[in-house]
């Protein structure tokens, strides 16, 4: 008989939204630490689809030491010129072989990893602005019989770990979420200048919202300091006009505060990333599975892009308890934050957690007793079907970071 041990409990604080000061980031997808998230993801799925390819199961793998040492530019309006090089070290683990079939491991990252930067810093030259390493050595023996375990629908789990997911995001995390989002499509579209390094740092004191945005612009489409100032005031005032969507709090906005612009010293890059001025990136130093990093809230400190997305409680943990808290939020009326621990033990499997744990702040009027069978339900049907995590990571539906 399955044993998910789940248990429900009211937490122990006040709503995030009643709290009396929430703090918020996003680190954009442009950010040298997203850099890092999304080719070490990207790497992850290639790497699964090719194994799937060839020779009809995911093998063991990670992926999540992917590295940034950032490069030197001298940007100018106009348009300026990398100096030296960034320098991206995909480190990590992967089968080579597998019952007589080698699988290219190396070059299937390397291939992953120029797609994914093509993809999403298009204004960095693959082939003069970075320089893209790979060392994957081979994985543990003992891990890959924890991993390959034959005979199994559920996998065992590769370690002793836990995952944390919440729900639904506050009316701040919600919008710096969005924030970033939105100026990396819609604005962007519209204004080239601005490059994916976008980061936004929310505060909420009380009813009043301040947004500080740190936003790359590319000198290319910089002509000049005029155009520079016009830029940052168009993004501030995209933020201010659509902040009234998601809170009716005060909100104001600052844009590159660390701006100089008598003296000359602007945040204008010449790729669109912090990432070519001296500032380094790493798996796992950025946003949580959520996408946000949030100090008003508990957190895995794992790093969930890059590893294999089978049996790695790193990655399946953290991403299916957001998928419960979502999936319990939007079932069950009345509940007004919700937090969801996944603990795992190493060889157990992975759809009967050490312990399923969730508490809640519920609205006035609603007892925790009333809505408990409900929840419990919902967080035992999701731990059944844990192993969709799996195949929508690998066809790239669940975004890690």
């Amino acid at each position: 008989m399955t044993n998910r041990n789940i248990r429900v409990q009211p937490i122990d604080r006040q709503a995030v939204d009643d709290q009396a000061v929430e703090i918020v980031e996003r680190k954009g997808i442009g950010h040298p630490d997203s850099i890092c998230d999304g080719i070490a993801e990207s790497v992850s799925s290639a790497l699964g689809r090719a194994y799937l390819d060839r020779v009809g199961k995911v093998l063991h793998y990670n992926t999540d030491e992917t590295q940034l040492v950032a490069g030197n530019a001298a940007p100018a309006f106009g348009g300026g010129e990398v100096i030296e090089p960034i320098y991206i070290l995909i480190v990590g683990r992967a089968t080579k072989e597998y019952e007589g079939t080698r699988i290219p491991v190396d070059a299937i990252a390397l291939r992953a990893a120029r797609d994914y930067l093509r993809e999403h810093v298009p204004e960095l030259d693959l082939d003069t602005n970075v320089i893209i390493d790979v060392k994957l050595g081979e994985g543990s023996g003992d891990l890959q019989e924890v991993f390959g375990t034959d005979g199994r629908v559920v996998p065992m789990a590769n370690d002793t770990s836990f995952g944390v997911g919440h729900a639904p995001l506050s009316e701040t995390e919600h919008l710096v979420l969005d924030t970033e989002r939105r100026l990396n499509t819609e604005f962007h579209d519209h204004h080239p200048a601005l490059g994916p390094d976008v980061k936004v740092m929310g505060k909420r004191e009380g009813d009043r919202i301040d947004l500080t945005v740190a936003a790359a612009l590319v000198d290319e489409y910089v002509p000049n300091m005029e155009g520079y100032v016009a830029e940052v005031e168009a993004i501030r005032e995209f933020v201010a006009d659509i902040a009234p969507e998601y809170t009716d709090r005060e909100v104001s906005v600052y844009v590159n505060t660390a701006d100089d612009v008598e003296r000359g010293a602007i945040y204008l890059t010449t790729t669109g990333t912090s990432a070519e001025q001296g500032d380094d990136g790493s798996v796992g130093r950025g946003n949580r599975a959520n996408g946000l990093i949030t100090p008003n809230r508990s957190m895995s400190m794992e790093a969930t892009s890059g590893k294999n997305p089978v049996n790695h409680i790193g990655k399946i943990y953290n991403l299916l308890s957001t998928e419960i808290a979502n999936a319990v939020v939007a079932e069950v009326p009345g509940i007004r934050d919700l937090r969801i621990r996944l603990l795992s033990q190493i060889g157990k499997p992975i759809d009967e957690p050490h312990v399923a744990d969730a508490h809640l702040v519920t609205e006035e009027g609603v007892e925790l007793a009333d809505i408990e069978d409900d929840v419990v339900a919902i967080i035992d049907r999701e731990l059944a079907n844990v192993t969709d995590i799996t195949e929508r990571v690998i066809r790239g539906e669940l975004s890690t970071f």
